[in-house]
């Protein structure tokens, strides 16, 4: 892709500066859930998450491919002018999303019980009752973001996910703390916590409905004549059952894995089901960092269609080919380093934000989570390739295959005593290496041979090996020298004690538990700091980073002028 592209045809447009702000949601959500995991016990995570799994498949039912249609049938009748048009698109999809909302609360809020036990975990039935409402709420709301989307008007929708993010870190996080320290139930605390989530999504729809009430106040009455009711519904139907199917997949093999999970771990294993609650929240603890790679995956994801589809219209299929490649190469240096340093730094990283849970066995499964967390993100950005170039049915078929694979050797590694729950994880990995793996081989022929996955490959892969070797070296030998400098000094205890006032070393058990904490800690952040540099270093030194890379990104351009790559 040649800099005198149209800026259309680039990457460094509308599309990924404002998928920042997703990003930016969608980390507050990962970072909400880390303080959460260490306000409640391993077995109330598991409730939340429990719920949160149900809550999930039904919001991808209810909405998964609504928003999109309506984006697009607004869309175009703005671009004609039909005002009437986009207000009746609008009330009968307004009118579709709250009759799914309603069903899909009471599917929650009448049978939360069957619910729960039918996910093998009794206790997270007030953690569904809590989030029933989120899931009526949202569906308007969805039906609103469509509506604005379509319009070009990307402000209301961002601010709504800030609102509904926000409350419900802090909403949520003070139940749950607030429940906690007054002894009760830990599986009320679980429902306390995904309350906040039901509170910032009704406030998030107030929100995007004083928007739109705002907008309809200042619209001029149109002249067109809409068309007819079934019309709207049959092409609002068309466009939407097919992205429902897709996105549905995987939040059913969710729901799935975690109902296996649970049985095997209490029918295969004969445990009990606090037991298999506790194992399953550490699971899930790990579940929490492996997403967050793929939250940086949005800006690509939303942007390749447009550009690959601008260049296919114009039946240039070279350029179309080359920012496919870009795009997974652009992939690769963000995905390689996170899923690396996972790998490399699971249980420093699990003693670091979870020091009351099962360091040891977390910290395994997030080595292994982080080697799949690189296969997820160029999952996500090669279904956006194929669907780009008019390849929409693969993507279903690819991730259907890995998500059967998930749950037959969850089935079974999850049901053998020697590896238990570390069986979530290896299916996990088995499941999206395999996508990835088909997905990448359909996208090297369907396009041109001027892809090159050598050149997609190669130096991040080269980079990222050099990053995890130097983190782990790091690690490990700022950990020795905090224990030779204590040694050195003769002392019994580590260094940075609290002093009484007759100068003698305070220290309990408390106190020895903070500072093996803080000298983790220091450990990590050095990792972590000095694995950056040599990263950061080799990419500049080897090239792998070209100026067409950058204009993937926000601000690419100037980032490219100040790092002198051409």
């Amino acid at each position: 892709m040649s800099a005198s592209t149209p800026k259309k045809n680039s990457f460094f447009g509308g599309a990924a500066i404002l998928t920042a702000g997703i990003v930016i949601v969608k980390l507050i959500g990962a970072l909400y859930k880390v303080p959460l995991g260490n306000i409640l016990t391993d077995a109330a995570f598991a409730d939340f998450n429990t719920a949160y799994d149900i809550y999930s498949l039904l919001i991808v039912i209810s909405t998964g491919g609504l928003p999109v249609a309506l984006s697009k049938m607004v869309s175009e009748a703005n671009a004609l002018g039909r005002t009437n048009q986009v207000n009746k698109v609008f009330h009968l999809a307004t009118v579709a999303f709250c009759i799914l909302g309603t069903i899909s609360f009471l599917i929650m809020a009448v049978f939360p019980r069957e619910l729960a036990d039918a996910m093998k975990n009794s206790q997270a039935y007030w953690s569904i009752m809590a989030l029933a409402p989120a899931v009526f709420f949202i569906c308007p709301m969805s039906a609103l973001r469509g509506y604005f989307q379509g319009s070009s008007l990307m402000t209301p929708t961002a601010i709504s996910q800030i609102i509904e993010a926000i409350c419900k870190l802090v909403i949520g996080l003070i139940l749950a703390n607030a429940i906690m320290k007054a002894g009760k139930d830990e599986s009320f605390a679980a429902a306390g916590a995904i309350l906040g989530v039901s509170v910032g999504v009704a406030l998030a729809m107030v929100y995007m409905y004083w928007c739109y009430r705002g907008r309809i106040a200042r619209q001029k009455p149109g002249r067109d004549v809409p068309d007819s009711g079934r019309e709207i519904l049959s092409t609002l139907a068309k466009l939407a059952i097919p992205i429902t199917v897709g996105a549905s997949i995987i939040a059913a093999t969710n729901i799935l894995d975690s109902a296996i999970l649970m049985d095997r771990l209490q029918e295969g294993l004969d445990m009990t089901e606090d037991a298999a609650r506790t194992l399953k929240g550490v699971y899930n603890k790990t579940m929490t960092l492996y997403n967050l790679p793929a939250s940086f995956m949005v800006p690509l994801t939303s942007s390749v269609i447009p550009a690959v589809s601008a260049a296919r219209a114009v039946r240039n299929y070279r350029q179309g080919a080359q920012i496919s490649e870009t795009t997974l190469r652009t992939t690769a240096l963000l995905a390689f380093p996170a899923g690396v340093g996972l790998f490399v730094l699971g249980e420093p990283i699990i003693r670091l934000l979870y020091p009351s849970t099962d360091v040891e066995l977390a910290g395994w499964m997030l080595s292994v989570l982080g080697i799949a967390s690189i296969a997820v993100c160029f999952m996500l950005v090669s279904n956006s390739i194929m669907q780009a170039h008019k390849l929409v049915t693969l993507p279903m078929a690819t991730t259907l295959i890995g998500c059967i694979l998930k749950l037959i050797v969850g089935y079974f590694l999850i049901g053998n005593p020697d590896i238990n729950i570390r069986g979530g994880a290896i299916s996990t990995l088995a499941c999206f290496g395999i996508i990835t793996l088909l997905d990448l081989v359909i996208i090297k022929l369907a396009l041109p041979r001027s892809l090159s996955y050598a050149r997609v490959f190669a130096k991040p892969a080269a980079a990222a090996a050099a990053m995890g070797a130097t983190a782990w070296a790091v690690n490990g030998l700022t950990g020795q020298l905090l224990k030779w400098i204590d040694s050195l000094l003769k002392r019994e205890v580590p260094l940075f004690l609290a002093v009484g006032e007759d100068g003698a070393l305070l220290l309990d058990e408390a106190g020895k538990a903070m500072l093996s904490w803080k000298g983790n800690a220091l450990a990590v952040t050095a990792a972590i700091g000095v694995a950056a540099i040599v990263y950061f270093a080799l990419i500049l030194l080897t090239k792998a980073i070209s100026k067409e890379d950058l204009a993937l990104m926000p601000k690419g351009d100037k980032i490219a002028r100040l790092l002198r790559i051409q």
